[in-house]
């Protein structure tokens, strides 16, 4: 790493943490019904309209089995009617190019990708989407499924602080207040800077041009920087154009680089703050950000060291050292800027990328998998990382007890086995839709036929396709074929578990905290702030994602990291 990586490394560390604070506020206000807000003047009358329209009474509060009925009812309602959309693509307005309708399979793998906020896509936006299904299938998504994951966090965390209550807030409330007092305006100044970088947003026809050898190039117009905007900062991840964020129209310039990536765990990291404001234990708050900021530091370190030092291969075929590993990468970002932006992507559960993964070396690609397989908690989704290190904090809350010969408490409540339960039984429904799937692919005809590397490299593309997946982050190694029938449909039942079959036992711990008294902390009591509980919290993470993950990716990147020292390529 160059000195002005480092220096834009340190910039990017404090504007995160400078922003975490007030934006945290500002969710605070969003996230309580009642509270008031700068652009109440302007949104409340919306939001009231919009209560009526839907026969909502924002003062009616739901218990956790209301509350998550109203997510599955109103994810399914979503995953008809983007579905629906796709299939009649071209029927609807705002197609200039034609574009025909997607196959049954994709249309229910890009339906149910977005509706739970993966964003995987087994095809190039520009070529097969419309206008019309960019804007209204997908981009609805990127809205809608990005507020109901800060939903559910906030709700599991109303079940931590609140005292001996069976009700943990409203759906619909959440899902209405974030969308029209958080996303809305944030991505209405984030997507006029990015047309101030020279981003398009247009609904013209795809330009034809000429090339200096006379060919034809079609290049591909439309409304992107409304689509890029909710993308990065709902850490949603779908790209508008096949190259994603390597594209020069949905990146046009390093600043805009910057700030997509200062965004994509903006609203992530500023929950954590919101998470100690409302258990009033701010020093609560800022130990779990500081493990999560711990875990993604040292992610972008490693990474960005393997990718700096460059293939053994190619030095030895004569390329300089010093240029690093620039296979896969886009030149206006070089290397750092790749490394950064994959370890970013993949620690949010993102799934934006600038550069192609499966170009990475070894453990270059190591570090996102294995970002991905921690749970997508290392700052994480927006929502979805909270409430998923929450996991971990009850696990090593309870490990602490056990150390200790003494039940387990956060703060103030009682950890006990259906706690406990419940947790575990999130992690293990991801460990196996990954590894499961995976093997299902490796043994079958359908899953090989779709590789495009042999050997450790192949086995990686199809451990990172069910991760990425499973951890709805929506990236991949870009090598593998998934537009078939098998890995469409695999792949969205992936994407299906490691959204609600996550959420559903979340909400349940949320529901049974809630109903607890909290007791005052004794000299025996852990406690959850400070530097202690954040290196506990830290361990806990790594060692459940070893213990759940490592020998599978041990038959993956780590034997392809050795085979390369030995000069074997795939």
């Amino acid at each position: 790493m160059h000195a002005t990586d480092w220096i834009q490394f340190a910039l990017f560390l404090g504007l995160l943490t400078l922003i975490t604070k007030p934006l945290g506020l500002y969710l605070m206000q969003v996230l309580d019904a009642d509270g008031r807000t700068w652009l109440d003047p302007a949104v409340k009358p919306l939001e009231r309209i919009t209560y009526r329209l839907l026969g909502i009474d924002p003062r009616r509060e739901q218990c956790w089995k209301s509350y998550t009925f109203a997510i599955l009812t109103f994810s399914l309602v979503g995953v008809i009617f983007t579905y629906a959309i796709l299939r009649l693509q071209h029927l609807l307005p705002w197609n200039p190019q034609n574009l025909p309708a997607l196959s049954p399979h994709l249309a229910f793998n890009t339906a149910v990708s977005f509706t739970t906020n993966t964003n995987w896509q087994s095809y190039g936006g520009e070529s097969t989407m419309s206008y019309f299904s960019q804007m209204v299938g997908l981009t609805f998504h990127n809205f809608v499924s990005a507020a109901a994951g800060i939903a559910v966090a906030a709700a599991l965390v109303r079940g931590i602080a609140r005292r001996s209550v069976n009700t943990l807030g409203n759906f619909w409330v959440d899902l209405t207040r974030v969308i029209y007092y958080a996303l809305l305006p944030l991505c209405l100044v984030f997507a006029i800077f990015l047309i101030s970088q020279g981003m398009i947003q247009n609904f013209d026809g795809y330009t034809k041009a000429t090339t200096l050898e006379s060919a034809e190039q079609i290049i591909a117009q439309g409304p992107m920087a409304s689509q890029v905007a909710i993308k990065m900062l709902g850490t949603n991840g779908g790209g508008f154009a096949n190259a994603n964020a390597s594209h020069p129209f949905e990146n046009p310039t390093p600043l805009s680089n910057f700030v997509q990536l200062l965004s994509i765990l903006s609203i992530g990291s500023a929950l954590t703050y919101y998470l100690g404001r409302m258990v009033k234990n701010q020093a609560h708050g800022w130990a779990v950000w500081a493990a999560m900021m711990v875990l993604f530091v040292g992610g972008v370190l490693v990474c960005a060291h393997f990718e700096t030092a460059g293939n053994p291969i190619h030095h030895a075929l004569g390329v300089d050292p010093d240029d690093g590993n620039m296979e896969g990468k886009e030149v206006r970002f070089g290397v750092f800027n790749s490394s950064l932006f994959a370890t970013i992507t993949t620690a949010a559960s993102c799934g934006a990328v600038n550069s192609m993964h499966d170009s990475y070396t070894a453990i270059g690609g190591f570090v996102p998998l294995f970002m991905i397989e921690l749970g997508e908690v290392v700052i994480g989704g927006v929502g979805s990382g909270l409430y998923g290190m929450l996991v971990f904090v009850i696990l090593a809350v309870f490990i602490a007890g056990l150390m200790v010969g003494r039940t387990p408490e956060y703060l103030g409540k009682k950890i006990q086995a259906k706690e406990v339960k419940l947790s575990m039984l999130t992690l293990l429904v991801l460990t196996l839709s990954i590894l499961g799937f995976t093997a299902l692919a490796s043994i079958t005809q359908w899953g090989v036929v779709g590789l495009n590397n042999a050997g450790p490299h192949g086995f990686s593309e199809m451990l990172y396709a069910y991760s990425s997946a499973t951890g709805n982050n929506g990236s991949a190694f870009a090598g593998l074929t998934a537009n078939t029938p098998w890995y469409n449909t695999t792949l969205g039942f992936a994407m299906l578990i490691g959204r609600f079959l996550m959420i559903v036992p979340i909400m349940a711990i949320a529901g049974s905290l809630g109903t607890k008294q909290a007791s005052p902390p004794g000299a025996g009591t852990f406690p959850v702030n400070g530097a202690t509980f954040t290196i506990l919290l830290i361990g806990t993470v790594l060692l459940i994602g070893a213990l759940n993950f490592l020998p599978a990716l041990a038959l993956g990147p780590v034997v392809e990291h050795f085979l390369t020292v030995q000069g074997e390529l795939f």
